[in-house]
């Protein structure tokens, strides 16, 4: 494209544009402040390129007010229309380009460049050009073509690509003829392969050989725009040329010396320099680059980026700072070559103007600077309103702004590939009106007489000024003519012009001209007077030749009829270029001189006929013409002579001429110049000896009266340098900015540099280090902030290759006049306050330092206010002046001035004596909502300033008054709102007042809380991770804090099978508050491998919020749950097996099955996992080779995905083939007498097979015998060989034979019959294995003549007979019944008179394992590692071992090891529980010895306690408990029962008894300001940890209440019993109580523990009677470190049965006892009257239940018993309402029937540590009356005594039964409720006998506080249907719940299965137990009547005692415990709201 014909057609359309434009902006009104020009949003890009198949849309959007007009035209400027289905313009100004056929292809639509030109009156801007090109799809193919290379070089192959594509298309990589691709390289990749495809596409193959021109290749590429890939059509392959002989460098292709390549890449693309040369031998390239500017090059440094491959230079993320020349060295020993290439990397142009908008005063300069980016930049352009400027510099400077300046700029910056533009708008400050005529004269005839007014009025802004003319010419004042002006008080002018007594000569056409520096506006009408024609003298009119002439005629006089022109008595016009008007104007064009110059005549004439002329003269000036001359093309020197002659060839004469160089003018004879007038028209200029001051512009100016002509010639002189400001020595202050300047003359212009000397001596001199401070701009040295390190000598040098240059030295010093580092501050002091006002001043010393106060010497004599005093610092000095009493007349501009010898400084102190007003007060609320608050206040006194406002600053109550939101209001007002407030929010407002001078202290705060909305926001951060096949974890983090609208009280997470139409099942989850925490829940019970959705929604108590959006995942990929089928093995050869299966069912897989694995081994060798052999393979069957011959083989099959093995076939089995056996081990032959010889022989090591039969080979040695064969029957061993001939040589050998053949033959032996038969063992010595208590006989098979003696040594020893032990006659040893004794070495030895020999067996015995060694390894809390070692006298090969382990209360359990594992871990354990372990080894024999029995427990504790505040945060009506703050102790918590009660209550309202822990629970609905108690009881699987707590909630408006005083010991402060004085300290009951029952207690457990010994049985108990066991087991006291025997089998099922998690225990048919019941009525049984079949016990027993009745114990209080033999425990202690009372004797029940009830162990409790009796309102304890509160803290108890604790009603063995709800009839809660049935039982004054009558009505059905029919059925879906959620699993010593005793004939009934998931809230309240239908153990604990006394004196209320003086109050108790003076038992006393809490020890052992 021709640039500049582009351009003039642009800025012809921009002209057109710019002129619409500038109509609409005269006409506008001026811009208002939210005015403004267009500017763009989106600008269309440089490039768009598009397939005709997809088309395109380019978009361009802009903004500015009003809207802008979107125009896209062309380059020529003209606008775009549709061109229909090829190109339309859309409704919101995008250009579309629809996709079209290739024939509809138009160039001047789809090849060309467009703009987007928006518009609004404030002017226009015109995008970047946009470069359109439609690309039609054509068939196109790309070329490899071969490529010719010497052997050893490296080779580059290209890929040809059409021209008319290559813009498009990419290549991707390149393909071998074997299809092996070879891709472009990853960043990463390394490049030093043989392969590399370069960035620019071509493939480099390195160090080519022979063998790589048999190889072909083709590129693949991609088509950026249509993404199609293909091919090239053609193959390319090496042709490699052997070198003969030594090859210089050759440069291939293009490349030659001269040659430059130029390369363009993009920024942070990749650039692939090439240097394509060969040589032999092979070169050695080396890449330079050349310093930019010189001749000088460096080495390229290579390095991660940057990367040279051979000889090519590959350069990675390229960077604008590589752009240059390039040189590329290529050498050998032959010679050498190089390769320029010019690099030039583009970065992307922007531009933007600095300032984007400004606005400027008339008349005051304008700056717009072009800051651009980008390489290359080639142009800098300007436009106005889409108008060129002709300016090309980046700063565009408009020096005195007109009306006409306002407008849009632009700056262009371009390139050849791309341009773009920056945007800026010019306004004009303050309002400029051009003049305007307001008001003004109209025409007038009149008569001649009477004077005449004309007034004009103007309005403008600059006001304008008014002239006045007549017929063109000006009026002055005179006589006749006034004129006057004035200003109105709008700013009008008023102007007028006075006529006095007009004549008929006064008429005209008058005007009135209004003028400013903006612009001009003027009126003419005209004066008729009547009378005769008269025409006013026209003076004589001189015009340049050329011009235009107009001129009117000044006629006056009225009416005239006629005006004519003539010429020479010729009425005009006389030719073309003359026109005459009837008003008397004469229009001459183009005037000449010839034609043109002369006299012309204005005649006016009447109807009369008068007439009146006026002559003109006009005069024809031409202006003169100058010819070009020069002073020759180059440079001239000094010395040299110049000429010019400047000739004037037309032109009026005379004419001047004048020289001028450098616009100054030239003189003759002056600086060597001689002017020479040649003649009029001629000037000569000569120069005859030439110097620096010659060179310059010379010009010759012409000028004549018609005007000037000048032209110009440039002489150029070379000229050495001359300074033109030499530089001299400096000194600087320190630290100012310092320049020396050091300027130059000369041609061509010098190059000045600055150099210092090195040292403090000038001399030598070094280059000046580019710095921070130090530059060097233009010849001048500039050293900013300059310091002493910067003084010395500095050198300035000029030099410009003329001459021998100039240098100067000077010496720059650097000194320090006095400075003050802050100039001007503002110092401010209250009024009557003294203050000190402080000047730091550094420089050299000495400073002197004076003060002025308002410009005026202050001295401190004067005023003995003032004191000045000064302090000499290291850097200066320091002056204060200290000012003791601030008056308002201080107020004022303190300056101080300080001076040393190099100068002096000056700081100003603006002193301000303030007064600020005071605090609001009395700052009320007068109404709220959600969102806002009304607030009220009084105003306070305003500090004698005006209050210019207020400020309420409000935060949240969290939050610091550093955090706050501001309300500003105005200061006369005092009511005001606050709005946008977060509901649910507690707010503290406060409120200051503001004057002129500051703002007060902030008011007192007041605090509110606004309402609570739904939440608004959705969780955050959601993730859903597998975490296992069947469990997925979903995380989250909470809303945004400003969308919670309340406190959250938590979530619902749901979730449903993807791709389901099914609904969501949700889980709640309560809101963790710690912050930052995710919340997290584990779903689980999931499918395998199945996709799910989750959603998540926050609620609060107002509602839920929105959900959250649905994340999909899917669970691990299981393990297969089902085996390959149709396992089968087919045996192939004696060798191979083929094992076959079909694939588990899909729905088993679990997964994506990867691989099967076939397990196999010999069946004798399948039980050691070491011998097994593994084969995986991907089909369904598979050959197993290389097996053992005739073998029997196990096989297993299993399927394999990516979540492991999956579960292994049944064992299938199959047996190899058989095969030839393997030769005899061992022949002997044995000579028998003179004619026999025995052989013998051993069987083959490998059989192979059944053994049929052996073949006996004999041969007499030498002979040409044949070889004999003798079969003999696979039994016999040995073979006589007979009829021999004596004293010959026979050679024996033998052979196996199976089914199958004839095997391999032993060795062969020689023997030769003799006379002579020495004693000789047939038998082999041999190893023998013998079976555990079998017979075992090992051969001695013995020749000999005589018959040898046979004698047998066992171990050495010799054998003697016994009953065991003989020898048989054929020389055998028989044993019988073989023990593991018997193993060991036997030698049988056979001697006679000839010679002796012997044998030795080896004898192994098989017996199963002896007890294996077990060693704990190591311990956590739900696992052991034990360590396994077999007993070392094993000799049979171990199998494994069975590990056998149980809790102490549970079922035995056990574990299969392998034999080579050293240690195993027993998971999945209880945390914090004993467990007992032993092992057993196996092997083939079988079973072994057990280990001994290892005690040990897992670790963990029950929770602990946290710190209160970390625990509760209290509002008005909620609590907050943060669960977190709990320690576990180490073993997980379960859960959390939460009870809650007002103070003065004494029922507990259960809250919820399943809050799971890592959450945050919200109790609600609670009273604001009151005291509430609160019990906490946490699980784990160690117990559980009771916690009480006192609290107040907070009042409506968030404060608190004053401490609970309970002064009148009326609370539940416990008071302790006084002493009178002189009774000893040691007497208190609190002491002496325990101290008696302790004694007792030792007693009583002495005497236990003898029976038991003396019953105690001989024999191991395991093997015993269960009823003896459990004689024993049950009546031993055990101390807390004793254990049980846990070894005992039958004890394993009494134990405790464990009820599985989520399971709700099962009634036991028959059995209505209620355990909750039974232990709260304290009922102790007859012994006489029991037989009801509702027991838990074998009804078939007798005396069942046995009554020990308890002594009664003596209270201290009022009462000291209720009745005879009432046994009742009254307690004053916290905690103790769930113990078993102290002093009772009890049964232990629970076990199961078969245990004798009969010998049921009767214990008794122990009396309570700290057993203050007394009656105290509160929680009826564990087998009390009600009414009477039990507190104890538990202590260890015996371990056959399991500990009574709060869950003693629900556990027989202290231990817990958990989540689990007991059966109804059990545990039935229900009965609790009911006030009567504490009156079951008529209480009779039995007088010592017993304590109830026998079994009334009620006992046969106690739990029936329901209907009798619902006692079964409530089971399911009533009210027992719910999960039992109220305690969590704890590992104790026992688990069986008495729920779960068995009947007679019945086994443990199976729990029903869990309630599903998404169990239905509506039907089940889930976690309130408020609503349930059950009624939790914890409830059971209440009195659910009144709490009167059940006894004879049952009306006689029991009454406290009160006790003030041992109460304390909550702070007193506080503060004693924080002293630690609190004693033990004052803590025991203290109730929960004095100590904070109360702990309940309950860890059952």
């Amino acid at each position: 494209m021709n640039m500049p014909n582009e351009r003039l057609k642009w800025l012809m359309l921009y002209a057109a544009v710019a002129l619409i434009a500038c109509g609409q902006t005269l006409a506008a009104n001026p811009p208002d402040a939210d005015q403004k020009g267009p500017v763009f949003l989106k600008e269309p890009t440089n490039r768009i390129d598009f397939s005709n198949s997809t088309g395109a849309e380019i978009e361009c959007k802009s903004s500015g007010n009003p809207m802008p007009e979107i125009i896209w035209i062309r380059s020529d400027g003209t606008a775009v229309g549709d061109v229909p289905g090829l190109r339309q313009i859309s409704s919101d100004g995008k250009l579309v380009f629809p996709p079209f056929r290739a024939e509809d292809y138009r160039q001047e639509v789809h090849a060309q460049v467009y703009a987007c030109l928006a518009r609004n009156q404030f002017g226009s801007i015109i995008s970047r050009d946009v470069n359109v090109r439609a690309v039609v799809h054509q068939f196109y193919q790309t070329r490899v073509i071969d490529e010719f290379v010497l052997r050893g070089n490296s080779a580059t192959l290209k890929c040809l690509v059409p021209s008319f594509v290559a813009d498009f298309i990419d290549v991707e990589g390149w393909i071998d003829e074997e299809g092996v691709e070879i891709q472009r390289p990853l960043p990463d990749d390394s490049i030093d392969g043989k392969y590399l495809v370069l960035p620019s596409g071509e493939l480099h193959i390195r160090e080519v050989g022979p063998e790589d021109g048999y190889k072909s290749y083709q590129c693949r590429t991609k088509h950026r725009l249509t993404g199609e890939t293909r091919l090239s059509a053609t193959k390319g392959r090496l042709v490699i040329t052997e070198p003969v002989g030594s090859v210089s460098p050759q440069l291939s292709g293009n490349g030659n010396q001269e040659h430059i390549t130029l390369t363009r890449v993009p920024k942070m693309g990749s650039v692939t320099l090439m240097c394509p040369a060969q040589a032999y031998p092979v070169p050695f390239f080396r890449w330079y680059k050349f310093i930019e500017g010189t001749t000088r090059k460096q080495a390229v440094v290579l390095n991660d980026r940057v990367k040279q491959v051979s000889g090519t230079l590959i350069i990675k993320d390229a960077v604008v700072e590589d752009s240059g020349k390039y040189l590329c060295v290529v050498n050998n020993s032959v010679g050498g070559e190089s390769v320029e290439t010019v690099l030039t990397v583009t970065a992307p142009l922007s531009a933007k103007i600095d300032p984007p908008t400004q606005t400027v005063d008339f008349g005051r300069p304008a700056v717009f600077t072009c800051q651009y980016t980008g390489n290359p930049i080639k142009t800098v352009s300007w436009m106005k309103d889409g108008k060129a400027i002709g300016h090309s510099e980046p700063v565009l400077r408009i020096e005195s702004v007109k009306k006409e300046d306002k407008g849009m700029y632009q700056c262009f910056v371009r390139n050849d590939q791309e341009s773009a533009e920056a945007s800026a708008e010019l306004k004009l400050g303050g309002r400029f009106d051009p003049p305007v005529i307001r008001q003004a004269f109209q025409e007038e005839t009149m008569e001649p007489g009477p004077s005449v007014f004309l007034k004009c009025v103007a309005g403008g802004n600059p006001t304008p000024e008014i002239s006045w003319e007549l017929d063109g010419k000006k009026i002055a004042n005179n006589d006749r003519y006034q004129v006057g002006q004035y200003v109105t008080v709008n700013g009008d002018v008023v102007s007028y012009l006075n006529i006095t007594s007009v004549h008929a000569n006064d008429g005209g056409l008058y005007k009135c001209i209004a003028k400013s520096k903006v612009g001009v506006a003027e009126h003419s009408a005209k004066l008729n007077v009547y009378g005769l024609p008269y025409i006013r003298q026209m003076e004589k009119k001189a015009i340049v030749a050329g011009e235009t002439l107009i001129v009117t005629c000044p006629v006056a006089g009225y009416p005239i009829d006629s005006i004519v022109w003539e010429r020479d008595n010729r009425a005009l016009p006389i030719n073309r270029k003359q026109k005459v008007f009837p008003n008397g104007t004469l229009i001459i064009e183009n005037v000449e001189r010839n034609s043109d110059q002369a006299t012309y005549t204005c005649v006016a004439k009447n109807q009369e006929g008068y007439s009146a002329r006026g002559s003109l003269e006009v005069q024809v000036m031409v202006p003169p013409q100058v010819l070009p001359f020069s002073f020759g093309e180059s440079a001239a020197d000094v010395g040299d002579i110049a000429s010019a002659n400047c000739v004037v060839p037309k032109g009026d004469l005379p004419l001047e001429i004048r020289w001028s160089l450098n616009s100054a003018p030239i003189i003759n004879g002056e600086n060597g110049f001689t002017l020479v007038r040649l003649n009029k028209r001629t000037s000569s200029l000569n120069i005859d000896s030439l110097n620096a001051f010659h060179r310059g512009v010379y010009k010759c100016i012409a000028t004549n009266e018609a005007g000037t002509s000048e032209y110009v010639a440039e002489l150029q002189v070379n000229v050495p340098p001359r300074w033109i400001l030499e530089p001299t020595d400096k000194a600087f202050a320190q630290g100012s900015d310092a320049k020396v300047e050091c300027k130059a003359d000369g041609f061509p212009k010098p190059q000045v540099t600055w150099k210092k000397a090195v040292g403090d001596t000038p001399g030598e001199y070094k280059d000046l280090k580019k710095s921070d401070n130090i530059r060097v701009e233009e010849g001048t040295l500039h050293v900013d902030n300059i310091q002493k390190t910067n003084e010395g000598y500095y050198l300035c040098e000029a030099i410009n290759g003329i001459g021998s240059g100039l240098s100067a030295v000077i010496m720059i010093s650097v000194q320090a006049p006095p400075e003050f580092t802050e100039k001007l501050r503002n110092q401010t002091a209250r009024r009557g306050e003294p203050a000190v006002l402080q000047c730091e001043a550094k420089g050299e010393k000495p400073i002197g330092i004076l003060w002025n106060m308002n410009n005026m010497r202050l001295d401190p004599k004067n005023d003995n206010r003032y004191t000045i005093r000064e302090e000499i610092l290291s850097t200066g000095v320091m002056s204060s002046l200290s000012i003791k009493r601030t008056e308002r007349s201080d107020s004022a501009l303190f300056t101080c001035v300080a001076t040393n010898a190099f100068g002096s400084d000056d700081a100003s102190i603006n002193m301000i004596v303030q007064e600020v007003p005071e605090m609001p007060y009395a700052l009320k609320v007068l109404d709220k909502s959600g969102r806002s608050v009304q607030l009220s206040w009084a105003q306070p006194y305003d500090g004698n300033s005006p209050l210019d406002r207020y400020i309420i600053e409000f935060k949240r109550s969290r939050a610091s008054w550093t955090e706050i939101d501001r309300v500003i209001v105005p200061g006369h007002t005092t009511e005001a709102q606050v709005q946008k407030l977060s509901p649910a929010t507690t707010y503290n407002i406060r409120i200051v007042a503001e004057n002129a001078i500051g703002t007060s202290q902030s008011s007192e705060a007041v605090t509110i809380i606004t309402a609570e909305e739904a939440p608004s926001g959705k969780p955050q951060n959601i993730k859903v991770e597998p975490v296992n096949q069947t469990t997925m974890r979903v995380t989250w983090k909470p809303p945004p804090r400003t969308e919670w609208n309340g406190e959250i009280l938590g979530y619902y997470v749901g979730y449903k099978l993807s791709n389901t139409n099914s609904s969501y099942v949700f889980e709640t989850i309560n809101f963790i508050t710690e912050e930052g925490k995710e919340h997290n829940l584990e779903l689980q019970n999931l499918r395998v491998y199945t996709q799910y959705s989750v959603v998540i929604q926050a609620f609060n108590k107002i509602g839920a919020g929105p959900l959250s959006e649905e994340e999909k995942q899917f669970t691990a990929e299981g393990t297969p749950s089902q085996p390959p089928s149709d396992t089968a093995c087919t045996t192939l050869t004696s060798q191979t097996i083929r094992v076959g299966w079909v694939s588990p069912p899909l729905e088993s897989a679990n997964g994506v099955i990867k691989t099967y694995k076939v397990v196999y081994a010999p069946s004798d060798e399948w039980y050691d996992e070491t011998k097994r052999h593994y084969k995986k393979t991907a089909s369904s069957d598979t050959v197993l080779h290389g097996l053992k011959k005739y073998t029997n083989y196990t096989m297993q099959v299993l399927a394999t995905t990516a979540g492991g093995d999956g579960v292994r076939s049944v064992p299938i089995h199959c047996q190899t083939e058989p095969d030839v056996p393997e030769a005899p081990t061992d022949v002997k032959a044995l000579v028998m007498g003179n004619a026999a010889i025995l052989v013998s022989w051993r069987p083959p090591a490998q059989p192979n097979g059944i053994i049929t039969q052996y073949t006996v080979y004999s041969k007499a040695e030498g002979a040409e015998t044949e070889t004999k064969t003798q079969k003999v029957p696979h039994y016999q061993m040995s073979f006589e060989a007979t009829e021999l001939e004596k004293n010959k040589p026979y050679e024996f050998w033998v052979t196996a034979s199976t089914t199958i053949g004839e095997g391999q033959q032993s060795k062969s032996i020689v023997a030769m019959p003799s006379d002579q038969v020495p004693a000789k063992i047939a038998s082999f010595d041999d190893t023998f294995t013998a079976t555990f208590k079998e017979d075992a006989k090992m051969p001695c098979l013995a020749v000999g003549a005589p018959q040898p003696e046979i004698t047998w040594k066992i171990k050495g020893v010799e054998f003697s007979a016994n009953d065991r032990m003989r020898l048989l006659p054929d020389g055998s040893l028989l044993i019988k019944s073989v023990n593991r004794q018997d193993a060991g070495d036997y030698s049988c030895h056979a001697e006679n008179s000839i010679a002796k020999d012997s044998i030795t067996h080896k004898l192994i015995v098989l017996a199963p394992p002896q007890s294996p060694h077990v060693t704990l390894s190591a311990t956590t809390t739900d696992a052991l590692t034990v360590k396994l070692k077999p007993h070392e006298g094993d000799t049979a090969p171990l199998h494994g071992y069975t590990l056998h382990y149980k809790p102490e209360f549970g079922e035995w359990e056990t574990s299969e090891v392998s034999v080579d594992s050293q240690k195993h871990n027993i998971e999945s354990l209880l945390c914090g529980s004993r467990y007992q372990v032993y092992a057993t080894g196996f092997n083939n024999i079988g079973a072994g010895e057990a280990s001994d029995i290892l005690n040990t427990r897992t670790k963990g504790q029950k929770p602990k306690l946290p710190e209160k505040p970390r625990f509760i945060e209290v509002s008005s009506n909620s609590v907050s408990l943060h669960f977190k703050a709990w320690k576990d102790g180490g073993c997980p918590m379960s859960h959390f029962v939460v009870e809650s009660k007002k103070r003065d209550q004494i029922e507990w309202n259960q809250i919820s008894n399943n809050v799971k822990p890592d959450n945050n629970y919200v109790v609600l609905d609670l009273e604001p300001a009151t005291w509430y108690n609160l019990r906490i009881t946490a699980h784990n699987s160690a117990g559980f940890t009771v916690a009480e707590y006192d609290f107040a909630t907070l009042t409506v408006t968030g404060g608190t209440i004053a401490p609970l005083d309970d002064g009148t010991g009326q609370g539940n402060v416990h008071t302790r019993i006084r002493l009178p004085a002189w009774m000893p300290e040691w007497l208190d009951l609190n002491f002496m109580v325990p101290l008696i029952a302790t004694v007792v207690v030792v007693a009583v457990g002495i005497c236990v523990v003898c029976v038991a010994l003396s019953r105690r049985r001989a024999d191991d108990m395991r093997g015993g009677q269960k009823d003896v066991y459990y004689d024993v087991v049950y009546n031993q006291t055990m101390g807390p470190g004793a254990t049980l025997d846990k070894r005992r089998p039958d004890l394993r099922d009494e134990l405790g049965y464990i009820a599985p998690p989520n399971r709700k225990l099962p009634p036991v048919p028959g059995s209505n006892y209620n355990t909750c019941d039974r232990i709260k009525r304290g009922t102790v049984i007859s012994r006489g009257g029991l037989r009801s079949n509702h027991s838990t016990w074998d009804p078939r027993r007798p005396n069942l239940y046995e009554e020990l009745k308890a002594p009664p114990v003596p209270m201290h209080g009022n009462h000291y018993g209720h009745a005879h033999g009432t046994a009742e425990c009254h307690y004053r202690h916290p905690g103790m309402e769930d113990e078993i009372c102290p002093y009772a004797t009890f049964h232990l029940l629970g076990f199961r029937e078969e245990m004798d009830p009969t010998k049921a162990m009767n214990f008794q409790t122990f009396p309570h540590q700290n057993g203050h009796a007394g009656p105290v309102p509160g929680h009826a304890g564990t087998m009390l009356p009600p009414g009477h509160p039990g507190h104890v803290h538990s202590r260890s108890g015996s371990q056959s005594m399991p500990r009574a604790n709060r869950y003693q009603r629900k556990n027989s063995q202290g231990g817990q039964s958990s989540i689990y709800t007991p059966a109804p009839e059990y545990d039935d809660p229900a009965n609790c409720a009911e006030e009567d049935q504490y009156r079951r039982y008529t209480r009779v004054n039995s007088q010592g006998g017993s304590l109830y009558s026998g079994p009334g009505p009620e006992y046969d059905d106690p739990a029936n506080c329901a209907p009798e029919e619902d006692q079964y059925g409530s089971q399911y879906g009533g009210p027992y249907g719910q999960p039992y959620d109220h305690y969590g699993s704890r590992g104790s010593m026992g688990r069986r719940s008495i729920g779960s005793a068995r009947n007679p004939g019945n086994g443990s009934p199976e729990p029903p299965p869990p309630p599903p998931r998404n169990h239905d809230m509506s039907n089940s309240s889930f976690n309130d137990s408020k609503e349930s239908n059950e009624i939790s153990e914890a409830e059971c604990d209440r009195d659910h009547g009144p709490r009167g006394n059940y006894g004879e004196d049952s009306n006689e209320a029991v009454k406290r005692s009160p006790q003030p003086k041992d109460q304390r109050t909550t702070e007193e108790m506080r503060k004693l415990i924080e002293r630690n003076e609190t004693g033990p038992k004052q803590l025991q006393l203290q109730q929960a709201n004095g100590a904070g809490f109360t702990a309940y020890d309950t860890m059952a052992v």
